[in-house]
């Protein structure tokens, strides 16, 4: 077997399986384990249809860095709903997921999946580092389009998309990129700044849509050339060049955030997937029946273990 390292975007699996698995389902004292079995569904298939020999849960140390919003402060602030001045403001989880972000982490670690963050930054940026650190092929599993800016086929980077759920899971490669957008990967971060993305809180330029934000970039290349040609007069209606020189102040911040960091003082796990030895098996076990994750945890024990 080829190596081959799976990062996942654990956030955006976890939300995915506290929706996708009913709420009734709770452990022996009442509480809400939906989120931890549908994540250990979750990852049973994806190491049992991708065969990663590496495995790494991306974790949000920070969900809203305050370098983010000191640039752009509308960034994420609609789901934000307690601004913590000494740390990460607290985001809009419900409840009941909320709790079981704990036992998802213990979970995590009996199944001998490393957990990496890294302060003041996202889990795209933990993910992106890896990538560009990576010397092996790279599945990141995420429904976050952000993270299309990653993908790099001579490297062998693709993405797993979730975004139309488990069952029709889609790997994207530069030809998928091009095909639903008309750019390229390393067009992306340039394509969803002057696009904008409501969802993360980021204006884009006043008018420019997802259509013209690619005939931009398939004309001037990238940002600085689309930049260039608006203040020269050239490549683009006077209306369009207009628009553009009129977000300057924008543009002029945007792409650092959202450009993911691939550059984080982070030192790659090394250890393969393998499968847990009797007393982690026990540890695993243990913590199944405590908390009612049952057949779920069987399932990720033996996708571990082949």
């Amino acid at each position: 077997m080829s190596d081959r390292l799976m990062l996942l975007d654990t956030a955006s699996l976890y939300f995915r399986a506290f929706y996708g698995v009913p709420d009734k389902v709770k452990a022996p004292d009442g509480s809400p384990v939906n989120a931890v079995r549908g994540l250990l569904d979750i990852i049973a298939k994806l190491v049992t249809m991708y065969e990663p020999t590496h495995i790494v849960a991306c974790w949000d140390d920070d969900w809203r860095p305050q370098w983010r919003v000191d640039l752009i402060p509308s960034y994420k602030a609609h789901r934000v709903v307690e601004v913590v001045p000494a740390g990460p403001d607290v985001e809009e989880v419900p409840d009941p997921l909320e709790v079981q972000i704990p036992l998802i982490r213990e979970t995590l670690t009996a199944l001998g999946i490393p957990i990496i963050g890294v302060a003041e930054h996202e889990a795209d940026d933990v993910i992106g580092t890896l990538a560009t650190l990576a010397t092996m092929p790279v599945d990141i599993v995420t429904g976050d389009r952000d993270l299309f800016q990653l993908i790099d086929d001579d490297r062998g980077i693709r993405i797993v998309y979730t975004a139309r759920g488990m069952s029709n899971l889609e790997t994207l490669t530069e030809t998928s990129i091009v095909a639903k957008y008309g750019v390229l990967p390393s067009q992306y971060a340039d394509f969803a700044t002057m696009r904008g993305d409501a969802s993360d809180g980021l204006p884009g330029v006043a008018g420019v849509g997802e259509k013209t934000a690619a005939t931009l970039l398939q004309a001037h290349g990238d940002l600085d050339g689309i930049r260039a040609a608006a203040a020269a007069g050239e490549g683009m209606s006077a209306g369009l060049s207009a628009k553009v020189l009129t977000a300057s102040a924008y543009l002029d911040v945007a792409p650092t955030v959202v450009e993911v960091a691939r550059t984080l003082a982070i030192t790659p796990p090394t250890d393969p997937v393998r499968a847990l030895d009797p007393s982690e098996a026990d540890v695993a076990t243990g913590l199944a029946e405590r908390w009612n994750l049952g057949s779920s945890m069987d399932r990720a024990i033996a996708a571990l273990g082949r």
